[in-house]
């Protein structure tokens, strides 16, 4: 069983019904998809690999090599214990966003690609969004607007990278690459290693992999989406599983609400005989939605609804 694989190129031409078909069932059954022929320079990913590549080796490795996750495995092989590491994840990661007024690697290259990457991405995922609107049968922009959340830069939406390196690990079966989550926000762009595996997603109960795919941009909603959608895209449980020999590169990006955003289920998604205390998504805040997430990013997501839909 693998994940859809979706030519995005054919939004354009004769086949644009089923290419839409296409992506309303990538959201609706697996919340995870792949598309290919998606406009972004083939040129600009081989740059992005070769830089992140080279930035972890220059500027991080030897940063992660005596890191906590690094020193709590070795404390546990060292009495032989059988236990995990189940606190912690065995990743180096960074964060861009639009505010950053200093660039995290040094590499000459690194912020002139990124940049050029990152809008490329950003156009990418509207795009994306409308086609999400348009399945939903939603206005065109309404999960770009809602996102938004009004006038004046404090109310654009959160658009950020997240670089992440999972190097080879001694003991893959001791330590997670990244712990089992969905992910908060919105919409997110994967640009994942083209040949170390390691991301799966659960369906049905079972953890399947997704397959590398050389430049091919892995799509999956968020739980803002799946409130948006009053549940028809659901965010979906993924990890990262810690590899023995191999350093697995992994740059996502993210297009999520503004904090001072209101999400709440779309009114033409609403069943109008539905009263307000059976409704299954709160109104709320994102930025309190975040609040409660960052100490439960790992546990079930619907206590979360219910704890923000409660503030």
């Amino acid at each position: 069983m693998t994940i859809p694989v979706i030519d995005f190129s054919k939004l354009d031409g004769e086949e644009r019904a089923k290419t839409m078909a296409q992506i309303a069932d990538g959201c609706e059954e697996w919340g995870f998809f792949q598309l290919v022929n998606h406009g972004v320079p083939v040129e600009l990913l081989e740059r992005v690999k070769r830089i992140c590549s080279e930035c972890y080796k220059l500027e991080r490795e030897e940063g992660f090599n005596s890191s906590t996750p690094v020193k709590l495995l070795n404390d546990l092989v060292q009495v032989q214990s059988s236990e995990k590491l189940e606190n912690v994840d065995w990743e180096d990661v960074f964060t861009l966003t639009d505010e950053d007024s200093e660039w995290p690697c040094k590499h000459p290259e690194f912020k002139e690609t990124m940049t050029e990457y990152r809008h490329e991405l950003k156009k990418l995922a509207e795009k994306v969004m409308e086609v999400m609107d348009e399945n939903l049968g939603l206005p065109r922009g309404y999960i770009k607007k809602t996102f938004n959340g009004g006038e004046g830069l404090e109310n654009q939406a959160l658009f950020g990278t997240k670089v992440s390196h999972y190097p080879p690990c001694p003991h893959p079966e001791m330590v997670n690459g990244l712990r089992a989550h969905t992910d908060a926000g919105g919409v997110v762009l994967l640009f994942q290693d083209d040949k170390v595996k390691g991301l799966q997603i659960l369906k049905n109960g079972e953890w399947i992999d997704v397959q590398p795919l050389p430049n091919s941009i892995v799509i999956n909603t968020g739980d803002q989406i799946e409130v948006l959608s009053n549940g028809r895209y659901k965010s979906v449980w993924h990890r990262v599983q810690a590899t023995p020999d191999s350093n697995r590169r992994s740059i996502a990006t993210f297009y999520n609400p503004s904090l001072k955003a209101t999400i709440a289920p779309a009114p033409e998604l609403m069943d109008p005989v539905i009263k307000e205390a059976e409704k299954a998504y709160p109104k709320f805040v994102f930025g309190d939605y975040m609040s409660i997430y960052a100490k439960q990013k790992f546990l079930p997501k619907d206590p979360r609804f219910q704890a923000v839909g409660a503030m």
